[in-house]
């Protein structure tokens, strides 16, 4: 995802490491190689122009603190401006006690059609019953598609192909949801290869007949500033509630995402990541940023992994998290149950330092090795990884067919993952955020979920006071695991 976005600037930063002291000279050097990234990336000038000024506002002649090179205080502040950027973003769809009509539209080719059949699956794991409606009477494909998709999803279809006029279909679906105890209604409308007159009004009367209560525009993430003009036109003559960006899996430079809010004022509620119907995201500002910068997602990554389990797997897991158990074990089942074409792909992306290593893995390939090498441990190493040393590390490696690099390299993602999954149990999204910053300011993660930073050849941390929170913070763990052991 952004893949030459993210090299721009990482390129950026770079060229501020090595540099003990920040000056206004070496942070200029910086700004412009970021400045060029978003160009190369397509964003509008004006969006451009505005982020620069406030980066460069920030960045020049601000004092470094003791426990940042120049390079960390820029991708902070270039992290914080993103998100302001990008948000703020409320991605919920504000449903109605009785029914709520939402209404799709963009242009053809944007992925319209297949993005009503992954909301209707996102509605569906929310316990929620959507209605389809085929309103789109131009393509009589985009007809039989809709049928296709409801049919893999189990959600009914209206369609009527007598009717030619698309305000008579649409205001006979909502009658027909009402009476098939629907609680949400998705319009697919038509669409054009190209804005024009008829269209829009024909858009324009759904509107004002049928009353949608929110209006979507999905448009292509893949085409840059058109995006961005054709979500102006749309907001013009609809209002519109949000954004739905698609195909933001391929090689979208990023142009689009970063300039659609400033440009008109909508924000981006969704993302399509990839063509299967689970791949359609609520849109975090936070997480994107974090992913453009190339530090992965990790509230994203739980969330996906949350939705692949049934409710019995996930009460069992949420129990073991909160009494402060997660084992390579259970990472393996988790893996295997996310072992489904590009969800892996999806989630490696979003985990800190590893969307670099995705370019060129083979996801598939990837979950079967880190089985072999999970699977190669006693039962003594899966639960206590700290255990491997270097003669069982050789052990496991050449049980799995591996290199006994990457069987270190499990255990380190491991050892970071543990302490954030354990601190999320039984918290809502506002409580894993929580989470994520106490870890942040323990000194156990920096602000892009990566281990803390240690002086060259020492293998010590540069913090001290920071070791001593991680220090105080384990041995409160383990004192509550004692107490819950007593009282069983």
């Amino acid at each position: 995802m952004f893949q030459s976005l993210q090299d721009g600037l990482q390129s950026a930063f770079k060229s501020l490491r090595g540099k003990g002291k920040l000056s206004d000279a070496n942070m200029r050097d910086g700004l412009k190689l970021v400045e060029q990234s978003l160009i190369e990336a397509d964003v509008n000038f004006a969006v451009i122009q505005d982020f620069m000024a406030r980066v460069s506002e920030k960045a020049l002649g601000r004092r470094i603190l003791l426990s940042l090179t120049p390079s960390e205080e820029l991708v902070g502040i270039i992290r914080d401006e993103l998100i302001e950027l990008l948000g703020p973003v409320d991605s919920s769809l504000h449903l109605r006690g009785d029914l709520t009509v939402l209404m799709l539209c963009g242009l053809q080719g944007s992925g319209k059609t297949t993005t009503c059949g992954k909301l209707s699956r996102l509605l569906i794991q929310n316990k929620q019953k959507p209605f389809l409606v085929a309103a789109d009477l131009q393509r009589p494909a985009a007809i039989d598609q809709l049928h296709v998709l409801g049919e893999q999803i189990g959600v009914p279809v209206y369609s009527d192909k007598d009717i030619t006029d698309p305000v008579k279909v649409c205001q006979d679906a909502v009658k027909r949801a009402q009476t098939e105890q629907a609680n949400v209604v998705i319009l697919d409308t038509a669409g054009r290869l190209a804005i024009d007159e008829e269209l829009m009004a024909e858009l324009a009367r759904i509107d004002k007949r049928v009353k949608p209560d929110q209006v979507y525009l999905v448009t292509d993430g893949m085409t840059g500033q058109d995006a961005v003009n054709s979500a102006k036109a749309f907001n013009d003559a609809l209002e519109l509630d949000g954004v739905i960006m698609t195909k933001l899996d391929g090689d979208a430079r990023g142009g689009a995402l970063l300039s659609v809010k400033h440009v008109t004022g909508v924000p981006v509620k969704f993302i399509g990541t990839g063509e299967h119907l689970d791949a359609l995201e609520p849109f975090r500002p936070e997480g994107m940023a974090s992913r453009i910068l190339g530090m992965g997602d990790i509230l994203g990554l739980v969330d996906i992994a949350r939705t692949v389990v049934d409710e019995r797997e996930q009460q069992q897991l949420e129990e073991k998290l909160q009494a402060g158990e997660f084992t390579l074990d259970d990472f393996k089942e988790q893996l295997e149950k996310l072992a489904r074409p590009g969800l892996m792909g999806n989630m490696l992306k979003m985990i800190p330092g590893m969307p670099k290593m995705e370019e060129d893995m083979d996801t598939d390939g990837e979950v079967q090795r880190l089985r072999a090498i999970i699977d190669s441990m006693t039962l003594d190493e899966r639960r206590n990884p700290k255990v491997i040393d270097p003669s069982r590390r050789q052990r496991i490696a050449r049980g799995a067919g591996v290199q006994s690099n990457q069987v270190n390299e499990l255990v380190k993602q491991f050892d970071m993952m543990a302490p954030i999954m354990k601190s999320m149990a039984g918290k809502g999204i506002k409580g894993r955020m929580d989470a994520i910053r106490e870890l942040q300011q323990s000194g156990m993660l920096d602000p892009g979920g990566r281990a803390p930073r240690t002086k060259q050849g020492t293998g010590k941390r540069i913090n001290t006071k920071n070791r001593n929170k991680m220090r105080k913070m384990r041995e409160k763990e383990l004192r509550k695991k004692r107490r819950q052991n007593k009282m069983r």
